[in-house]
């Protein structure tokens, strides 16, 4: 197997586990996934607003769940931990999810977006996309897009520090796509720096006090013609 081909189906299998979470996990409060490779096993954490109805009674729903990966999606030692969101607001899988079923109910797409929009940025965060595309009342698609503070779009960066969740919208005109882009207000922004003022560096000697006010310069006299300057023996110089 290639390494191209190994990467498209371990993003389409990555796929295929992010919906099966998002139909069995709606109630819940699903906030997205994060899958890590251990030596022990596969490791999925899921993000949850209510982790006690991902766990159930007992441990049952998540014996199932952890049964399912290791039948369906052919995983090995699949381990899941299941973490609360402290802020939904912040999390940009719940906020879609959220957008997606304000839609459904009917609301108009511009004061949904509109309020889930100002819901994230009250919440604290940098930056906020959101993109709905598909009929919303004519016969032909298009695209609405709110925006509000600071994103980026490219680069590693944009992969690495913008939460990104993604849902679709039953409706009766047809399917709409939601889309929002999240920068949390904790993250460290590449390329920021701050400017530091040097303070003067005093060069201290031994016995010193640094906290002494300095002594005055003596003063210099002028000698007239008249006067001779004494020397160090105490004998005075001829004119």
């Amino acid at each position: 197997m290639t390494i191209e081909k190994k990467f498209v189906l371990e993003g389409l299998r990555k796929a295929r586990i992010n919906e099966y979470f998002t139909d069995r996990l709606e109630k819940a409060g699903y906030g997205g996934m994060k899958i890590n490779r251990t030596p022990m096993g596969t490791q999925i954490t899921i993000f949850s607003e209510k982790p006690g109805m991902i766990i159930g009674k007992g441990g049952k729903i998540i014996k199932k769940m952890t049964e399912d990966l290791r039948a369906i999606f052919d995983f090995e030692n699949p381990q899941i931990d299941v973490q609360e969101i402290e802020k939904p607001e912040l999390n940009a899988q719940l906020m879609a999810t959220r957008l997606a079923h304000a839609l459904e109910r009917g609301w108009h797409f511009r004061k949904a977006g509109f309020l889930a929009l100002q819901q994230i940025m009250d919440a604290g965060a940098m930056g906020c996309e959101i993109t709905i595309t598909g009929k919303f009342t004519g016969p032909r698609a298009r695209m609405e897009k709110f925006e509000r503070g600071y994103m980026m779009h490219s680069g590693k960066p944009s992969e690495e520090l913008v939460d990104v969740g993604i849902v679709h919208a039953m409706r009766k005109e047809g399917i709409l796509g939601v889309k929002v882009k999240i920068l949390p207000p904790t993250v460290e922004m590449p390329g920021t720096f701050v400017i530091i003022k040097d303070k003067a560096e005093v060069t201290l000697g031994v016995g010193v006090n640094p906290t002494a006010a300095p002594e005055p310069e003596p003063k210099q006299t002028e000698v007239s013609g008249e006067e001779q300057p004494v020397s160090k023996s105490g004998d005075t110089q001829s004119g």
